[in-house]
Order: C-alpha cells, then sequence, then structure tokens
C-alpha cells in the first residue's frame, strides 16, 4: 500500500465533492480560509490554489494526517498554517493562530481513505488489525476497551443509537459471549453470525453498521461535531461560509438542524436549498464517495451569541 510520496495521493485520498465544495467556500485570493478536517490535504490544495495574500487554518486530530498533508502542501509556504487538534475546539484553534476572522469553514466527517487502509488503525476489517479505532493515538479509549468491557445493555445502545443497527442486541449479545477481542476480523465474524440469516441479503457487508458505530463511541464524534456547529459561526465574518461534507445520516441529520436554527434565528442563509450528493461519475470513479451530502450556509450580520 501508498503510504507517502506525490505519485500516490490520489490513491491515498481522494477528495470527495471537490469542485462543489470549493464553489460554495467562494474562495477569495486575500481571504481567510479553515479546513477544520485537513486528512490528507486534497481540499485544502484546491483553496491554497486560489488564495493570493490569503491564508488557510489546517486542522486535524490524526498527527499522521497532519504529517502526510504536511509533505504534500510543503510547497505552499506561508499560506498554510497547520494545527493538532479536534474541531470542537475550533474557537480556541482559530484564536491560538491569531489570524482573524475567517472567511470560509469546510469540515470534510468522517474517516479518510488512508485511515479506512491502514490496517494498524483498525478502522476496518477487511484485513485483519488491531481493534483501534483512535483518530487521535493519544486518546485513551480503543475500540477493544468497549467490545471487552462495555456491559451488554451499554453495547446494544451504542450499535443501535450510533449505528442504527436493528440486531443490536443479537449481535450485543454475541459480542459479550465470545469475549475477548484482539483483532478486527475476528469481531466482524462474530458480528455477521449474530445476524439472521433471513436478513442475509446485504448492499453492505453485516459487520459495517456495528464498526461504525464502535467508531463514532470511540473518537466521540457526533458530540465533537455538536460542538463544531455550536462555534462555527463565532469565528466567521458576516458573509463567512461554512460547508460541511457528511457520510451518513446521523452527521447530516445534525448540520442540516444546526442549519435550519442559524437560519431561524437570522444569524446565516442556507445556501444548500437541497442537499448536494456527487454524480455518478465521481461515484464510480470513487465508490466510497456514495453516500455523501454537501451542506453550506452563509453568516448574516452579527447575532446574539456571535
Amino acid at each position: 500500500m501508498c503510504l507517502a510520496g506525490k505519485g500516490c495521493w490520489d490513491d491515498m485520498h481522494r477528495p470527495v465533492l471537490l469542485r462543489e465544495a470549493i464553489e460554495f467556500l467562494n474562495v477569495q485570493p486575500d481571504g481567510i480560509y479553515i479546513d477544520a478536517t485537513l486528512g490528507a490535504g486534497g481540499h485544502a490544495q484546491e483553496v491554497l490554489k486560489r488564495l493570493g495574500s490569503g491564508k488557510l487554518l489546517g486542522l486535524d486530530r490524526d498527527p499522521k494526517a497532519l504529517e502526510i498533508a504536511g509533505e504534500r502542501l510543503a510547497g505552499w509556504g506561508e499560506r498554510l498554517m497547520m494545527q493538532h487538534g479536534n474541531f470542537a475546539e475550533i474557537d480556541a484553534l482559530h484564536a491560538a493562530s491569531g489570524l482573524p476572522p475567517a472567511d470560509g469553514v469546510l469540515a470534510d466527517l468522517g474517516l479518510s481513505s488512508m485511515q479506512v487502509d491502514e490496517a494498524s488503525r483498525g478502522f476496518s476489517f477487511s484485513q485483519p488489525g488491531p481493534l483501534d479505532m483512535r483518530m487521535d493515538p493519544g486518546s485513551e479509549t480503543t475500540a477493544a476497551d468497549i467490545v471487552n468491557h462495555a456491559d451488554e445493555r451499554e453495547l446494544a445502545d451504542i450499535l443501535y443509537e450510533l449505528g442504527e443497527e436493528r440486531h443490536s442486541r443479537r449481535i450485543a449479545r454475541a459480542i459479550v459471549k465470545a469475549r475477548p477481542y484482539r483483532v478486527t476480523t475476528e469481531l466482524a465474524q462474530v458480528v455477521t453470525r449474530a445476524i439472521p440469516s433471513r436478513a442475509g441479503l446485504h448492499q453492505i457487508h453485516p459487520a459495517t453498521r456495528s464498526f461504525m458505530a464502535l467508531r463514532l463511541a470511540v473518537n466521540t464524534e457526533l458530540e465533537n461535531l455538536d460542538q463544531f456547529l455550536d462555534k462555527a459561526l463565532a469565528i466567521l465574518r458576516p458573509g463567512g461560509r461554512v460547508v460541511i461534507l457528511s457520510f451518513h445520516s446521523l452527521e447530516d441529520r445534525r448540520v442540516k438542524q444546526a442549519f435550519r436554527r442559524w437560519q431561524d434565528e437570522g444569524r446565516a442563509t442556507i445556501l444548500t436549498r437541497k442537499v448536494v450528493r456527487p454524480g455518478e461519475d465521481e461515484v464510480q470513479g470513487n465508490p466510497r464517495a456514495r453516500s455523501a451530502k454537501l451542506r453550506a450556509a452563509e453568516k448574516q450580520g452579527l447575532g446574539a451569541g456571535d
């Protein structure tokens, strides 16, 4: 697997809805922009191409992502600033950068391809790997901690609420019975066997929802998204834009509700009357784009709380 070198960036991470995201950001040469989930830097690179005197602040909780993006974007010099941190703390990270209010914030939620494809991170069951799933290796809780120590009811709640897994109780019972676990493929086999055979016609692998639920729990992703949405408008100048790409209904629902709330309060205008999805050509070239949804909003004049 290709992990470094300019020749393999496209193989490692294809930014989803790239053209649409850049258009909604409305990048200006002298603007200030924040890529709140930098990843491999695909979206950031397109922003940087359009900057003159402007700057881009790239944030990521994954140190390896910052390292890879730093190599990829090294040629942009002082136009690029990078910080290690969780986008839930975007207000503090923005303040620490010393930059003025931003003209645009982009957040590409969920996993990057490079995280999924690296077996040692434990995000995928396509090949054996440790049950880790931490986006930030410095975090304390791993997936192994949850599946080996949470009680059956807690496990069932995680699978149902975060994975929308309707067989959550059966799966939780099977997980507890077969403890302990060390490897991703062991867990995936137990989950698969726990699902009734009559439910065997799946568009996705039977363990997909359970693994997603565990990943969301390990990284407190929905809680972090809520915090980000509470703070994003405050760091924008009036007229600044927020562009968010989500990949499952729990994320998209939160973004949609936050944007509606902002608009109802007169703090922002929704720019995407209908959610933006990738076209068939993009999906064929990058199957991981299939579930992507993009929403954008523009900040209005200063409102209560800003």
